[in-house]
């Protein structure tokens, strides 16, 4: 890992132009996702770990908008 690739890493990257927008529009599909889970699926541990995994797309999705624009 370079110096430049930990720098785009570890740095506040302020939304630029519609970037805030499309957070929203990811966290607000994310939403709905998870309520569908909750809905219907049974409270457990795989449940949890389905949310989890929700969780984990909504950071990376809006990671990489603002690592790479």
């Amino acid at each position: 890992m370079t110096a430049e690739g930990l720098n785009k890493i570890f740095t506040y990257h302020a939304p630029k132009k519609d970037q805030a927008l499309r957070y929203e529009k990811i966290r607000r599909a994310a939403l709905l996702f998870a309520c569908e889970i909750v809905d219907l699926s049974p409270e457990s541990s795989e449940q949890t770990q389905a949310l989890h995994k929700i969780q984990e797309a909504v950071m990376w999705a809006n990671a990489g908008i603002a690592r790479n624009e």
